[in-house]
């Protein structure tokens, strides 16, 4: 920076050297008339020395012919003009390149002061195919058996330690079940469960009208993906099992298309991958619907906002 610093001034030293030059022939050219003298003596065009010791020569662009004073002044201005334009123009065109490379260094932050974000922690992103349908429903507080305990948000349900002491009402399961108090007959929803902290597990629709002693996937009005905790996933309708696989999802995506009578399950993870699909239709409409089978204490289901 100290280097391109030198030679822009001497490049402004020399410019204003020039420009009075320029002004010194300028006001001789302007005095009186001076009388023709025929050739001068060496036959070219004088030379220039300053105080620096340094000999400044500088031709006419024309043959070296006989000239008078006057003539010789205009070709020396002439020649001096044309210098200082160059001189000009090679100065602005060494700005244009510099300049971005000297804004470069003094923006550039220090390594020690200005550390450069981590950008492998950054958090994942991930386009959803249901991000306009997507929706977070609630459980229902009057379905979940005593076994249950729903949290104030009613997005998480957890085994509970010990029975809950509800009072009893035929709208709530003897088995550890529940439904969402949201209920769909048309229409297109999506909604996420986390199920990683839970090691039994049933997840799906079913109607209100489902009884309260039945099971999950195993009527008419109700439909599943199951992990039994056995390294074993499936799906059930009307008591019949369709084994899937052996991979656990963490997090299962329900897409529930009532305008074209399909239901779908999906392993989510930085995009949506289909575990199973069916054919869906109910006279009444369909809840979301969860069952906790693994009834170890802590157990849980959660129902998070869709990550799109």
């Amino acid at each position: 920076a100290a280097a391109q610093k030198s030679i822009a001034e001497v490049g402004q030293e020399l410019e204003g050297l020039v420009e009075r030059l320029v002004d010194i022939v300028g006001s001789l050219q302007s005095r009186t008339h001076l009388p023709e003298s025929g050739a001068d003596d060496e036959g070219s065009s004088p030379g220039l020395s300053f105080s620096s010791g340094v000999d400044l020569s500088l031709a006419s662009s024309e043959s070296v012919t006989p000239h008078t004073p006057e003539r010789k002044m205009r070709d020396i201005l002439h020649d001096l003009e044309e210098i200082r334009e160059k001189l000009r123009a090679n100065l602005m065109w060494k700005d244009a390149l510099e300049e971005p490379v000297q804004v470069e260094l003094q923006e550039a932050p220090s390594s020690s002061s200005h550390p450069l974000p981590d950008r492998s922690h950054r958090a994942p992103t991930r386009t959803s195919r249901f991000a306009q349908w997507a929706i977070s429903p609630t459980f229902d507080l009057r379905s979940h058996s005593c076994s249950l305990e729903v949290s104030e948000d009613r997005r998480v349900v957890t085994v509970s330690r010990c029975p809950q002491t509800h009072l009893w009402s035929h709208e709530r399961f003897v088995t550890c079940q529940v439904l969402c108090s949201q209920a769909f007959s048309s229409g297109q929803q999506y909604w996420e469960v986390d199920t990683e902290h839970c090691s039994h597990w049933a997840v799906g629709v079913a109607s209100w009208g489902m009884r309260r002693n039945q099971t999950l996937g195993r009527t008419g009005d109700s439909w599943c993906v199951e992990w039994k905790g056995t390294r074993q996933l499936s799906a059930w309708h009307m008591v019949k099992e369709t084994v899937l696989g052996s991979d656990r999802p963490k997090v299962v995506g329900i897409w529930l298309d009532l305008e074209g009578g399909t239901l779908a399950f999906y392993s989510v993870a930085n995009e949506e991958s289909l575990l199973y699909e069916c054919p869906v239709s109910s006279s009444s409409p369909l809840h979301p619907a969860f069952w906790l089978y693994g009834l170890t204490p802590g157990n849980s289901l959660t129902i998070r906002p869709a990550q799109v």
